[in-house]
């Protein structure tokens, strides 16, 4: 199967172009040859650049991600606790200090 596959495309005397003189079947053989020659060269060259390149976007964004998943834990969790250690010892009747320690000694 693979050897007849590969007859109908490059056997010049059994692929499309089997009519026109055997000069210019040379020709477009050898325009079809540098043309697929250059286009795997180039999707070659670009799947070398675009596995780095798509590494290095995962990476940025797993930062972004985990940058902003911190975020939005740290806002849920302080949202329920004061903004500031010194504001859980304030009087909440009247906004005056329970006391003035920071470490919490009596």
């Amino acid at each position: 199967m693979l050897k007849a596959t590969y007859g109908l495309i490059m056997d010049p005397e059994t692929n499309g172009l089997w009519r026109l003189p055997k000069m210019v079947r040379f020709q477009f053989m050898s325009i079809l040859a540098f043309m697929w020659s250059a286009i795997f060269t180039i999707w070659t060259g670009w799947i070398s650049l675009f596995g780095p390149s798509a590494m290095a976007h995962a990476i940025l964004l797993v930062g972004i991600f985990f940058t902003a998943d911190l975020f939005r834990r740290a806002n849920q969790r302080y949202q329920r606790q004061p903004a500031h250690h010194r504001d859980a010892m304030r009087n909440k009747s009247d906004g005056t200090a329970l006391y003035d320690d920071l470490w919490g000694a009596p």
